[in-house]
């Protein structure tokens, strides 16, 4: 995989703009991942710390295909709410870090009004590639 990046543009901060990916390999799709614990339920009304869980749940899934964190090309994130997302910015950082280390795919970040479970406030869609060997 080969990051976009154009020389004159400003580098992005926590994710790049594109990848591209050439020759044969495995996809990789993950239904959008809540901040739920491996038994669907949901231990903290925080942000961060949901965001924490659906990145552990999706380092989880990534693993059952043979994958990890750097074979991710795409992220998209359904938030429910702007502020509460910016507030809590440090624990999220911290929570990447731990799961996603210095990985930064090409990421979208929505705002919406809400999830199907009402005590949800993140979800995040994943794509990724796994080059043949």
């Amino acid at each position: 995989m080969r990051t976009l990046q154009p020389e004159a543009w400003s580098k992005p901060r926590g994710f790049s703009h594109g990848v591209a990916v050439d020759g044969p390999g495995q996809w990789i799709v993950l239904a959008g991942q809540t901040g739920t614990n491996d038994k669907g339920d949901y231990e903290s009304d925080d942000m961060a710390a949901q965001v924490g869980a659906a990145l552990r749940r999706i380092v989880a899934l990534l693993a059952e295909a043979g994958a990890g964190p750097e074979h991710i090309v795409r992220l998209t994130w359904y938030l429910t709410g702007r502020d509460e997302y910016q507030a809590a910015g440090a624990g999220i950082g911290a929570a990447w870090r731990e799961t996603l280390g210095r990985n930064f795919p090409p990421s979208t970040l929505l705002y919406i009004s809400g999830l199907v479970d009402p005590r949800a406030k993140v979800e995040i869609e994943v794509t990724a590639f796994v080059p043949a060997e």
